[in-house]
Order: structure tokens, then C-alpha cells, then sequence
């Protein structure tokens, strides 16, 4: 996978929302559909979508497109800033609507794109 370069303006401001914060703490468990996302969250798709795009030119998360669906992951630091990042979204795993959103993710993922 490539790697990218964060700028710690762009990446400050992606994480001041707690809606690209839920995402970020759900694509922990590895590469997600949009509709997995949408069902943990119970948002709106382009809710969803804009704040995957925010996250996305801010260099925390990559996309990978297959036909109709887009699977998001969360993206790989030349400085290794994505192992600190992760770190930080663990250490936040206890918050009850993160556990919830968690949870929601266990029930419904892969449900949307067979």
C-alpha cells in the first residue's frame, strides 16, 4: 500500500469532528463498504460519503473502488503517524457511542453488498 505524507493541519481539523472520528474508530477492524459505515453510523450516505471525503484528503483513509462500491481503509504514514493514530482511536474504544457504533458494525457489515 502506498503511503502518504499528512499535512498536521488537515489532519487536526478531519479529527475536531466526532462523525469522522466514529469512522475512523470503525475502520479499525480493517477495509469497510460505505454501506457498512452508513449502517454502524445510522447516517445518512452522503453524510457519510462527504466526511469519507474529508478523511480521505486529509491522508488518514484511502479508497479502493470495485465496480459500483467503494471500500475505505485507513491509510499508511511515511512518518508512522497512522500507528499513533490508531493508537489514540483504541485508547477511545470504552466511549459508549464508539461501543455502540462497534457493535452495529458486528451486526450488519457485509449485509449491504452481496
Amino acid at each position: 500500500m502506498k503511503t502518504t505524507t499528512l499535512k498536521p493541519d488537515r489532519v487536526f481539523r478531519a479529527l475536531s469532528d466526532k462523525t469522522r472520528l466514529r469512522i475512523l474508530s470503525l475502520l479499525l477492524v480493517g477495509e469497510l463498504c460505505v454501506c457498512d459505515i452508513v449502517s454502524a453510523l445510522g447516517c445518512p450516505q452522503p453524510t457519510v460519503s462527504r466526511h469519507l471525503a474529508y478523511l480521505r484528503k486529509a491522508g488518514l483513509v484511502t479508497v479502493r473502488k470495485d465496480g459500483i462500491w467503494c471500500y475505505y481503509q485507513l491509510a499508511l504514514a511515511a512518518d508512522g503517524f497512522d500507528a499513533a493514530l490508531k493508537s489514540c482511536i483504541v485508547s477511545c474504544g470504552s466511549i459508549p457511542r464508539l461501543a455502540k457504533d462497534a457493535e452495529r458494525l458486528k451486526q450488519s457489515r457485509f449485509k449491504c453488498c452481496e
